[in-house]
């Protein structure tokens, strides 16, 4: 017996019966060998964690565009935030564990340079629309390994596809980590928006705090407590109704005073822009493309996606290089 088997045989015996248990997942897109070593969900997350996608997420926006300070919260550290709410909801409840850590490690994966303002720039000017969650599926599918795809599970796929408020995850570890990214961004995003002098913790409505807490460590603890308490024997992840209530007005409050403040977003206008001038670009200069984009240009993907592709994968500071490059006049030298 394989140290795998022997894995597998402890997750039948520790696990609930409504977890996502290894032996039993729905396969890869390509079949393969089983790792003597690791179950597939394990395996699943090494693959995300040592991607170029995952990598790049440190120089992606999370809500402040590239931010002189040290301590404000880019797109990776969100993802290992998302990863810790998860874990410590699955391991209390007897989840899989290794299943959640994938599925949160790979859920931003297809997100643009400078958050959602890059996302709605390539949605408006790419005839094929962008939405990041199902971009992060088109990485580990088809962009990975110039090309290849990093051949995941279907059980972390649908996971990563289904991470936001409107999609429906098919397992229970998939609904932890849609419930454990809205705590993430509302618990760091509202820190980083007072660290920023957008806000101050007593702009927080009584209603709010009076449920939920009224510091960064009550209210991420309020959430994570009562998601576990409400879903404990449960085959669903579910949230009271007075948290999630509450939950839905702090999450309000943070669109009116963070996500929506001209202060706050005074340079999502430039990001939108530099993004659509460089989608524009690579559409008519596609010979600049990499190789490995090229080579899924000559497989018969469309134009418009792969240049698309390319220029969602960017890190903030890589595409604000290449616009310097293809538009900022150089000092000729002395």
């Amino acid at each position: 017996m394989t140290i795998r088997e022997k894995l597998e045989l402890r997750e039948k015996e520790i696990l609930s019966p409504y977890a996502s248990f290894s032996m039993e997942s729905k396969g890869r897109l390509k079949p393969e060998g089983q790792d003597d070593i690791r179950p597939v969900f394990q395996r699943d997350r090494d693959r995300i964690i040592h991607c170029k996608a995952f990598r790049r997420l440190k120089d992606k926006t999370q809500v402040f565009l590239t931010p002189e300070g040290d301590h404000y919260r880019t797109r990776l550290t969100h993802t290992l935030e998302v990863s810790q709410n998860a874990r410590t909801i699955a391991k209390a409840l007897k989840l899989n564990e290794e299943l959640v850590e994938a599925i949160s490690l790979g859920h931003d994966l297809g997100h643009t340079p400078f958050g959602h303002a890059g996302e709605r720039a390539l949605n408006r000017v790419c005839p094929y629309g962008f939405e990041h969650s199902e971009q992060s599926v088109r990485t580990v599918d088809k962009l990975e390994k110039n090309g290849e795809g990093l051949n995941l599970t279907y059980e972390v796929r649908d996971g990563m596809l289904n991470h936001q408020t409107i999609g429906k995850p098919h397992t229970l570890e998939g609904k932890i980590v849609r419930f454990s990214d809205k705590i993430a961004y509302i618990h760091h995003d509202m820190d980083d928006a007072v660290r920023g002098g957008i806000l101050k913790e007593s702009d927080v409505p009584r209603e709010i705090s009076e449920v939920l807490g009224s510091t960064p460590n009550e209210r991420l603890s309020c959430f994570i407590h009562d998601i576990i308490v409400t879903s404990m024997d449960k085959n669903d992840i579910l949230m009271s109704d007075t948290v999630a209530d509450a939950m839905k007005k702090l999450r309000q409050f943070m669109f009116d005073r963070v996500y929506q403040n001209p202060e706050a977003k005074s340079e999502e206008g430039k990001a939108e822009v530099l993004m659509e001038t460089l989608y524009h670009h690579y559409l008519k200069h596609v010979d600049d493309l990499p190789d490995e984009f090229l080579k899924l240009l000559s497989e018969g993907e469309p134009r418009e996606r792969i240049v698309c592709d390319y220029v969602g994968a960017m890190s903030d500071r890589f595409a604000i290089a290449k616009y310097e490059e293809i538009y900022i006049p150089k000092s000729w030298p002395c």
